[in-house]
């Protein structure tokens, strides 16, 4: 299983590629040359944080075993995978549940898997770590080589890569043709340099424009004080908060929280400014927040709560706000989680979002390239259609069934 042996598989003999056993077997700095300069969640820290805290840890079914390329005899790093041995498919995003259940009826084992991904955290990204002053001509089919040599230590049935860039997209399944991609969506806002929250919501109609109002101003009617803060500023009895809201969304809404307690202790000090947290008080009393996630030009919401009776202030804590942030400080792009179709009308588009899969069964492997053009074809379609029912004003629409 993972080892910090180097593999001898680029046959050039210009690379070592090794599989570690913990994000704690390689240091901070070093790792975070490779992460692209907006992603938050493939950086040392958060990695290391969801390991750390117990949250994503092999008790928990995801064992570590990130994969890294040096330059031969052990030299400085070049390229980086956060890579997991899983035994089962929870906290994912990309459900690959029906495929499990056709493996097992057809008695092919599907579990363990490899999944390069960051866990529970359905945000684009690149997932293939090359240092920005290298090709990835060599270092992304030298890290995919590890991968498959991860999966064949751990006998385990394919690899499956999440959330990947748009560029690796294209380029994994040219890299291996036996790689499936799959086309999945989310709601993304863009920043098309706006000057002002008011100067991007010029652009809905009318109606929506007055409903994005509306919700606004919630906060001021229910008596709230809305607080943004960052880094050293979120105190220890705002985290006591965030983790409560979080719980009881889970509670509610996903079933399961994937963060243990031991990740909201270990955040203040091992995230840093990464962390955004904002959070809403009424007479001293914390009554909803949601914790976000930036870098660079990328802001991230990811998890929410709130008190009953103020369930209204989530458009405001979880779209609105955050994007009239990324107005302020120029921050280019704001990703507000999976799935969600009432993101639409706050904004938030229809995006494009995908995945690589290898399956080592051949006949598994057929069956779920079927499978995802077929789903391909309805996603697409369906993307058309949700675009076509935006907030923004349009010359000439039929706006009877608009969902604003």
């Amino acid at each position: 299983m993972p080892s910090t042996n180097p593999t001898p598989l680029d046959p050039s003999g210009q690379l070592e590629i090794s599989v570690l056993s913990s994000f704690s077997d390689i240091e901070a700095d070093e790792w975070d040359t490779v992460v692209p300069p907006d992603d938050p969640f493939c950086t040392h820290a958060f990695l290391s944080c969801l390991e750390a805290s117990g949250s994503a840890c092999a008790e928990t079914g995801w064992m570590s075993a990130p994969v890294v390329v040096r330059e031969a005899g052990g030299g400085r790093l070049l390229a980086a995978a956060p890579a997991y041995v899983k035994s089962h498919s929870y906290g994912e995003y990309i459900f690959d549940w029906g495929w499990a259940q056709a493996s097992e009826r057809a008695r092919i084992p599907y579990y363990p898997k490899v999944l390069c991904a960051v866990p529970f955290t359905p945000a684009t990204g690149r997932r293939l770590l090359v240092h920005p002053s290298l090709s990835n001509d060599l270092l992304e089919p030298a890290l995919m080589s590890g991968l498959r040599h991860l999966a064949d230590a751990a006998r385990a049935s394919g690899v499956h890569l999440l959330f990947v860039s748009e560029a690796e997209h294209d380029r994994i399944p040219a890299h291996d043709a036996h790689y499936i991609p799959r086309l999945t969506r989310q709601f993304h806002w863009t920043n098309n340099q706006y000057t002002s929250f008011d100067d991007w919501t010029s652009n809905f109609r009318a109606k929506c424009r007055k409903e994005t109002r509306r919700e606004r101003r919630r906060v001021a009617e229910l008596g709230a004080t809305l607080h943004v803060l960052r880094g050293d500023e979120i105190l220890p009895a705002h985290w006591g908060a965030l983790e409560e809201f979080y719980r009881s969304t889970c509670d509610r809404k996903w079933g399961e929280a994937y963060l243990h307690p031991e990740f909201f202790s270990l955040a203040p000090d091992m995230l840093g400014d990464m962390a955004i947290a904002l959070v809403a008080e009424v007479d001293g009393d914390f009554v909803a927040g949601a914790l976000a996630f930036h870098r660079g030009a990328h802001l991230y919401g990811r998890y929410w709560g709130c008190r009953a009776g103020f369930e209204s202030l989530h458009f405001e804590i979880c779209y609105h706000r955050p994007i009239e942030l990324c107005i302020e400080h120029g921050w280019t792009r704001f990703e507000a989680g999976a799935q969600g179709n009432h993101k639409l009308r706050r904004g938030l588009m229809p995006s494009a979002t995908w995945s690589a899969h290898w399956l080592r069964h051949q006949g598994l492997a057929k069956a779920v390239r079927q499978a995802v053009l077929d789903e391909a074809l309805v996603t697409t379609e369906e993307m058309a259609v949700l675009h076509g029912h935006g907030p923004f004003r349009r010359d000439t629409a039929d706006l009877s069934d608009s969902p604003c």
